[in-house]
């Protein structure tokens, strides 16, 4: 227990340093602040979400009793309680046969249990990141012109005080940025919450410490359910008012949840292709530097999810040749 209680402050002071570094300025102080749950994720996989628990307490009561509470919240609610619940998800399994399926009242051993479905471990990334999200632009106001004024203040000290007064196209431009910005910064939130989570079980696996076999990550698949989730949320987009940004908010953190779903259709599709490696590694770099073919993996999740691309194409490949 004094091992898990030591490893956890330990996590906790890194995930703390790295969200606090965005007050020295620096341009490296955004990469350590996005990683910043990563720490917390590992103590999680590796040592149990108990120790994932004590760093997150012991970090978030030092930040407050530093930097004050509103420190000690954000980190609780943007670093703490998602690196615990998704540690805890991660390592949730049941016994496959849904009792006994080990014999004679024995613990099941890992490949005996049927893990936390992986969507649903994206649904909830999406869930933790439409709340971060929404949390901190109701921080700007409760209603929609000052999150928007809020908003737009933000982006004319990015862009520069001439841009200020300058009529017609670059205006214009400004007003369409403050409208949308909550998605990509939603999408934004769920892409490196999801990145976190797959390096951290990365480093529990290489150490040895991950109690569960690697998942088949090109075979996870939504929730059903999320689909109409998702239609509900757009028609909410058009209410206009703090509902329509909130609906935006979750909005974009689905659709982001769906382009992670194109990228594991993608993986599939290309198996059969000699050139896979090519192809996925062109395909990431250019999500990665453009930002804007992640649009093509958001159809592609989206037309999986309706027309099954996956398995319409492994029932397609023939069987494997017998091993002699």
């Amino acid at each position: 227990m004094i091992v898990i209680i030591l490893i956890g402050i330990a996590a906790g002071a890194a995930s703390a340093l790295m969200f606090a570094s965005t007050i020295s300025g620096a341009l490296v102080s955004i990469l350590l602040y996005l990683l910043a749950p990563l720490p917390l994720l590992v103590a999680a996989l590796g040592w149990g979400p108990l120790c994932a628990t004590i760093g997150g307490i012991a970090a978030a009561s030092a930040l407050g009793a530093i930097f004050g509470l509103p420190h000690c919240i954000s980190f609780a609610m943007t670093v703490a309680l998602p690196a615990w619940w998704l540690g805890h998800l991660v390592l949730l399994g049941r016994p496959a046969d849904g009792d006994a399926s080990s014999g004679h009242g024995a613990a099941p051993v890992a490949s005996d249990l049927e893990w936390y479905p992986i969507g649903r471990i994206l649904l909830w990334i999406s869930g933790f990141a439409a709340l971060n999200t929404a949390v901190a632009l109701l921080s700007f106001g409760t209603d929609a012109e000052a999150i928007a004024s809020a908003l737009r203040q933000i982006l004319l000290q990015i862009t520069g005080p001439d841009i200020a007064g300058t009529p017609g196209d670059t205006e214009e431009l400004i007003n369409v940025l403050v409208t949308i910005a909550p998605a990509p910064a939603a999408m934004l939130a769920t892409a490196t919450l999801t990145i976190n989570l797959w390096l951290a079980a990365k480093i529990a696996a290489t150490s040895g410490r991950l109690h569960r076999p690697w998942p088949d990550l090109k075979n996870a698949a939504l929730p059903q359910m999320t689909l109409a989730a998702l239609c509900a949320a757009i028609a909410f987009c058009f209410t206009g008012g703090l509902v329509a940004i909130l609906a935006l908010i979750v909005t974009a953190a689905l659709l982001m949840a769906y382009a992670l779903i194109g990228f594991a259709v993608l993986h599939t599709v290309t198996l059969a292709l000699k050139t896979r490696a090519l192809w996925l590694s062109c395909a990431y770099a250019l999500v990665g530097i453009v930002i804007w073919p992640v649009l093509a993996m958001v159809a592609l999740g989206l037309a999986d999810a309706v027309f099954g691309l996956r398995r319409r194409y492994l029932k397609s490949r023939p069987p494997p040749l017998p091993v002699s």
